[in-house]
């Protein structure tokens, strides 16, 4: 552990309180947390840790294996003794909100909280709902918070202030890296860093150029609008993913009155981001591959394809593939099959081009240099009878993703122009099974509608139509052509793999293998193909890297595939032995257990460069050695030094805010009862009023609602406490709260509603709730950050449609004529409606609610409101006959047990039932009217 995590312990243990801590991404967290558990005493209770993420639970558990998770599977006896028993658990914010409601928690056996990721808690979040039940009733508990995200930390009007509140802390304390004590800690034995640009080809440059001016063309048209911050609208900006949210964010209470233009250039932004990033991170064929993708799904909305330098950018990443000429550059050539190119019947030919990427050639140079220098390090510990610092001779390569682990992998094993030829084969074989498909449907228009692996037409002037068409056609051709030689290629190999391999067997076996390659049916460009097999070496090597790198969840299984070499089942193992290749997006702990001599950073990570440190830091005697590959005058660079200046300038945001900061002294005086503050402002109103008994306080009903289990993924059970309503939570098979009796609530979100028609289940819903209840309620509660609507006014057609919202909901209302249906605004909008709902009805009956849709075993009992009780198919029947409404149907099944007593029953009684002669009458002479028959 690094000194100054010790700083930060003994902080917070000053504190009895508790505190917020926010420091820099990457500054070992998992570490903080690991170190400050083991100085947890179960003398004074058990330690609940609550929102940790996959890849933090993992790192604790490595530390700390005694530490368990208490999960929804462990009967509640059981989880009550775990709570009870002094020590340390994960658990996450449902179940423990469950039990404390349901009083299976003992308060007092907690001795305190930690809260991962506080970045993500607001007023309304379900960590504050605990922390106020259990600060009510539990003075000593402390509750320590902790972030790594100093950005997120910033985003909102004064959002540390609003966690520090909601969590009833007082004390804020900020560990940026530029920290005096986190400074020396990391400088003191820093590893040897050799930072490497490399040069992008003119081609990258030139793509990279293109959608900059496009993406900044994109952002001076979202300016027109004059409805979003012009300061966030750089591109500099642009590069992070955050970007998306903060202009989704600003335009959230207004998407409804947006132009379709406007909406999807915020669409667009993503996109463009996805292409500088993917730039620098893939080889040229899979970029060419994902430009397809884009032009064929993207072409008929998108803003930026439409833009000048976009023709840049399609030309330019297909050059970097492949170039398309005439038949004349084929003269001097020979016609052997080894060519490089595809000539088509029509006179033109493919050249392939397959520029590799600049960064798998300074990659090698690396890896040749460190092989050399760690001989020349061997040879000094020989001579010098083991002595040195330590040095195990271990290569990381950090990646991105996977996918570029793998093909670093194949590259260095096999070399760029294998893996190369690989993917070009995959992207000409995708093109064949792509160009396939639409033969399926012989209905379908043949008009081509489309760039690239639709049918390779760019739309156009009219004047300029034919020629583009007939170039883009003969160029789809030879794509055609190229991947038909490829198939026909791998069927030859795989035919003369199948006789060598059956020479030995006899001429029988031979002659068998021969004939079923034989009846294969030859692949033409005219062919529809559904399907196409690789050759069997290409399968068994895919199979084989998959195998090389796989992460299993648990923490013994990490450690074996963490530890397994990539390079080991390879051809030039003994080339660059001991490289090992990491994805930086899996968040696994890979340092401390490979210990690396050297490092490459293959795509710079500001977390993982912390990390780093970090293990330098941990570890000053161990010699290591770390190489940046950067992309020279590039996005990439541009990327990593904008994420360091956001995170200063978070940090010194957050300074001011420290400085500026009004916290109550007595805040978690604010914790001592769940309403304290609220009966206190009451009190002093009434004081006022002389002639209200002294100020004494009028004695209030109490309101309780019934909560199921599963609505506490959600923050309205939160608002409601705060309210000073009392939740019930239990497991309903009808409806999610019940606010009485007679009324029965269904919540949906916005996204919720449409899931739910789709899906069918949200009709099943309501025809519970009607069967079992007077008042069914469809309440739908709207975002507070978003527009109160579903759709702009304008996008309101006249004609009625099935697929409309607007259209679905109303054949629900008349479907079931007593649903009704409440619009919300917010959360604490519903609370209100909740309260005004309940002011002059009883209060629901808990086990009455339970057992309400819950199948009976021991068959029908008196007085019950299980489903067995009710003949559903008879109640329908009932209640489409004539004369009878709903106002009349229930004391009808009251007067009759069935449908055959009440065709029966006299026009007086019928009369009595049905509270009047004309409804009777008119039932009457339904049930006795003659059936009309033929003879």
């Amino acid at each position: 552990m690094v000194q100054f995590h010790q700083h930060i312990i003994s902080d917070l243990l000053n504190e009895p309180n508790g505190g917020l801590v926010v420091l820099s991404t990457g500054l070992g967290l998992p570490k903080l947390i690991s170190a400050l558990l083991s100085l947890h005493d179960p003398a004074q209770g058990s330690l609940l840790l609550l929102s940790a993420s996959s890849s933090q639970r993992s790192e604790i558990i490595l530390n700390h294996p005694e530490i368990s998770e208490i999960t929804s599977e462990l009967p509640a006896h059981h989880r009550l003794s775990l709570y009870t028993s002094g020590r340390v658990f994960f658990i996450t914010a449902r179940i423990l909100i469950v039990d404390l409601l349901t009083s299976r928690l003992p308060t007092t056996s907690v001795a305190g909280i930690v809260v991962l990721n506080a970045h993500s808690l607001s007023d309304t979040s379900t960590e504050a709902f605990i922390v106020r039940i259990l600060r009510s009733s539990n003075r000593s508990l402390y509750v320590r918070a902790f972030s790594d995200s100093p950005q997120s930390m910033v985003s909102g009007f004064a959002k540390s202030e609003r966690i520090l509140k909601c969590l009833g802390l007082r004390k804020l304390h900020l560990w940026p890296r530029f920290q005096v004590y986190v400074s020396q800690d990391l400088e003191r034995n820093p590893p040897e860093v050799i930072d490497v640009r490399v040069p992008m080809t003119p081609h990258m440059l030139g793509i990279q150029k293109s959608v900059i001016e496009v993406m900044d063309a994109c952002l001076k048209e979202m300016r027109k609008t004059n409805k979003v911050d012009v300061e966030d609208l750089t591109v500099e900006n642009g590069l992070f993913k955050s970007f998306d949210e903060i202009v989704r964010r600003q335009l959230d209470p207004i998407w409804h009155t947006l132009g379709k233009r406007t909406k999807q250039l915020v669409s667009d932004l993503k996109t463009l981001r996805k292409l500088l990033d993917y730039l620098s991170r893939y080889d040229a064929v899979t970029y060419l591959k994902y430009l397809d993708s884009l032009r064929a799904s993207e072409s008929f909305r998108s803003v930026w394809v439409f833009a000048e330098s976009s023709f840049k950018i399609f030309e330019l990443a297909k050059k970097r593939v492949y170039s398309f000429g005439r038949k004349r550059k084929l003269d001097n050539r020979n016609s052997d099959g080894n060519d490089s190119r595809a000539t088509a019947n029509n006179g033109v030919v493919l050249e392939e081009t397959l520029e590799a990427p600049p960064k798998w050639k300074v990659l090698r140079e690396i890896l040749t240099e460190i092989q050399e220098e760690r001989q020349k390090q061997a040879m000094v510990r020989e001579d010098s009878l083991g002595g040195g610092k330590d040095h195990n001779g271990i290569i990381l390569v950090a990646c991105k993703d996977e996918h570029t682990c793998l093909q670093l992998q194949d590259f260095i094993n096999n070399g760029q122009h294998k893996v190369m030829q690989e993917e070009w084969e995959k992207y000409l074989l995708g093109k064949v099974e792509l160009q396939a498909l639409p033969k399926c449907n012989k209905n379908k228009q043949k008009a081509p509608k489309g760039f690239g692996i639709l049918n390779g037409i760019i739309p156009s002037n009219s004047g300029q139509r034919a020629e583009v068409t007939s170039i883009s056609k003969q160029e789809n051709d030879a794509l055609l052509a190229a991947a038909h030689d490829i198939i026909k290629d791998a069927k030859r190999n795989s035919e003369v793999d199948g006789v060598s391999e059956g020479h030995d067997r006899g001429r029988k076996a031979q002659l068998k293998k021969k004939k079923s390659v034989i009846n294969e049916s030859d692949f033409e460009p005219e062919t529809g193909i559904r399907s196409v097999d690789l050759p069997s070496k290409s399968k068994d090597k895919t199979n084989v890297s998959h195998k090389l790198y796989s992460h299993e969840s648990g923490t013994e299984s990490m450690n074996k595939e963490v530890l397994r070499k990539h390079s080991q089942n390879s051809e030039n193992t003994n080339e660059f032995p001991s490289v090992y290749f990491h994805a930086l997006e899996s968040d696994q702990v890979i340092l401390d257990i490979l210990q690396p001599s050297f490092i490459i950073v293959y795509h710079p990570s500001l977390a993982f460069v912390r990390e780093i440190e970090i293990y330098k830091a941990e570890n000053p005697s161990r010699e290591l050695k770390v190489y940046f590959l950067f992309y020279e005058d590039s996005t990439e660079v541009q990327k990593f030094e904008a994420s360091v200046r956001r995170e200063n300038g978070a940090f010194e945001s957050l300074i001011r805010q420290k400085s500026l900061m009004l916290i109550p002294v007595a805040q978690e005086d604010n914790f001592q009862g769940s309403n304290s503050s609220f009966e206190t402002q009451s009190i002093i109103a009434q004081n006022l009023i002389t002639r209200k008994a002294g100020g004494r306080k009028e004695a209030g009903k109490e309101m309780q609602v019934i909560v199921d289990m599963r609505e506490f993924m959600s923050s309205l059970p939160n608002v409601l406490d705060q309210k000073g309503i009392r939740i019930i939570p239990v497991t309903l098979e009808v409806g999610d709260y019940i606010l009485s009796p007679l009324i029965c609530v269904e919540r949906k979100s916005v996204q919720d509603l449409f899931i739910s028609f789709s899906s069918g289940r949200l009709y099943h819903q309501v025809e519970m709730m009607s069967r079992y209840y007077k008042i069914p309620v469809l309440l739908i509660e709207f975002s507070q950050d978003k527009s109160f609507s579903f759709q702009s006014a304008s996008d309101i057609g006249d004609d009625v449609t099935p697929t409309s919202i607007i259209s679905k909901l109303s054949l629900l209302v008349l479907h079931f004529p007593r649903l009704r249906i409440v619009w919300s605004r917010s959360l604490h909008a519903t609370a209100e409606i909740f309260s005004t709902l309940k002011a002059n009805q009883d209060e629901p009956d808990e086990v009455k609610a339970i057992r309400v849709g819950v199948p009976s075993e021991e068959g029908i009992i008196g007085n019950d409101i299980r489903a067995e009780n009710y003949n559903t198919s008879a109640v329908e029947f009932l209640r489409r006959l004539p004369g009878v409404t709903d106002s009349n149907y229930r004391s009808i099944m009251d007067g009759c047990s069935s449908l055959a007593e009440l065709a029966l029953l006299p026009i007086e009684k019928l009369t009595e039932l049905m509270g009047g002669h004309k409804a009777a009458n008119t039932l009457r002479d339904f049930l006795d009217a003659k059936f009309p028959t033929l003879l």
